[in-house]
């Protein structure tokens, strides 16, 4: 028996159709706490995560909680696993890894975060979640910019 990777394939054709989906599906909830445990649980569907990633040299600094991620690039698009110590961190990092892996480093780049506040993301957290968040999303499009910029 294989091994399941632990880099997140994407669900939606698109980053935009992954941010419009994850819209519907919030907008299902009628307050924040369905919706915080509609995020906790997409954190429990993470792919696993090793643990030998599970180091310093794979976190994510400016999050409260420990947050690890790793990147691969394959066929022009980068694919990304992550984890975090913290159960709701580990469903913000489901809904950015469903944003952007599997996507071109462009793709990533020409997708702004705004999505997290647009979707009420950012209001609804405490502000050390949301800077958290925010330094998830940096993370991974710095890592974009990096790969495009060798591409």
């Amino acid at each position: 028996m294989t091994a399941r990777s632990p880099f997140v394939l994407p669900e939606e054709a698109t980053a935009a159709e992954a941010v419009a989906a994850i819209g519907d599906e919030l907008s299902v909830f009628d307050d924040w706490m369905e919706r915080y445990g509609y995020i906790i649980e997409l954190g429990r569907k993470l792919p696993p995560f090793p643990d030998a990633w599970a180091n310093d040299g794979h976190r994510v600094p400016g999050c409260q909680s420990r947050v690890w991620m790793e990147a691969e690039p394959r066929d022009g698009a980068l694919f990304f696993a992550g984890a975090s110590d913290a159960a709701i961190v580990s469903g913000l990092v489901a809904l950015l890894l469903r944003v952007y892996s599997g996507r071109s480093p462009s793709e990533i780049l020409a997708t702004d975060p705004v999505f997290l506040k647009e979707l009420g993301l950012i209001e609804a957290l405490s502000t050390n979640r949301g800077n958290g968040i925010a330094s998830m999303a940096r993370a991974i499009r710095e890592r974009a910019a990096a790969e495009h910029a060798t591409t």
